[in-house]
């Protein structure tokens, strides 16, 4: 039985056989937050995603049938900001976390959610989780 490497940080690695896949400043319209008006007018979020995927063989035929293809995740993030208001950010969180671990090649999922209008003297605030498969 193989010991999995420990996941410390996302970054590629030869000798643990991880591709860094990643989504960086993602600006989205979401209608997230507890505070009444949260509810109905939507505002701007910033999502970040870093994925630890599972190299294998590598794209096989230059097919981006056999990577983890960043396009999906962005379309992933979108669908779920589309299906209605969340009340936290750190339910964000685990939506994104969660699509992302449902392709198996993903060993580990880091999602950043930022809210960067919602302290004025704060450039942005938000919740950051990391999930192992």
């Amino acid at each position: 039985m193989s010991k999995k490497p420990m996941i410390s940080h996302h970054v590629a690695s030869g000798a643990a056989g991880l591709r860094h896949v990643f989504v960086r400043d993602l600006e989205l319209q979401a209608l997230i937050g507890i505070y009444d008006h949260e509810k109905v007018q939507p505002q701007r979020i910033i999502v970040n995603i870093d994925l630890s995927v599972n190299e294998g063989a590598g794209p096989k035929d230059d097919d981006i049938g056999h990577v983890v293809s960043y396009e999906i995740v962005v379309k992933k993030v979108e669908a779920i900001i589309a299906a209605g208001h969340i009340n936290l950010v750190e339910t964000l969180c685990e939506k994104i976390a969660a699509s992302c671990l449902t392709d198996r090649r993903v060993a580990a999922a880091r999602v950043r959610v930022e809210k960067p209008d919602i302290i004025p003297n704060a450039r942005s605030v938000g919740v950051e989780i990391e999930r192992l498969r």
